[in-house]
């Protein structure tokens, strides 16, 4: 009995030292899926702009038949993806010359629980910029 409270011990703090690693080790994986998602989406939009001349904005809740056909969301499928994805035009800029996406981490529309703190929100422009809302220097290394 007393060996296996030994090893039940044992147990419980090897727990306890890895699943801080554990949780940042999820919490990285998950946002590369979002840097992935962005980086997919933004060969979706150059496609749309060399068939249209300009982008096209999108989100969770357009209707537009041409907006549908890009995904709003990182993973395979929305209720289990870490990110929610929108695209509209850059900051003081039309449509037509520029997009940013806008990757923003556990909405109601995915995965609720997920927090990246570090990094927030993943942006990529059609400029190539690669940004984040949050404190975090490495989000997108």
């Amino acid at each position: 009995m007393l060996e296996a409270l030994v090893v039940l011990v044992i147990a419980v703090v090897l727990a306890a030292f890895s699943y801080p690693s554990y949780s940042q080790f999820v919490i990285r994986s998950k946002r590369v899926e979002g840097q992935a998602a962005l980086l997919l989406l933004m060969q979706q939009q150059e496609r749309y702009f060399s068939a249209h001349n300009s982008y096209i904005a999108f989100s969770s809740g357009s209707t537009d038949p041409a907006e549908r056909e890009f995904k709003w969301w990182s993973g395979a499928g929305a209720a289990g993806s870490a990110y929610e994805i929108e695209a509209k035009a850059c900051d003081d800029e039309a449509i037509s010359s520029c997009v940013q996406l806008i990757a923003t981490p556990g909405t109601a529309k995915v995965d609720a629980h997920y927090e990246d703190r570090e990094c927030g929100k993943l942006i990529l422009t059609s400029a190539g910029l690669r940004l984040a809302s949050g404190q975090g220097v490495r989000c997108w290394r």
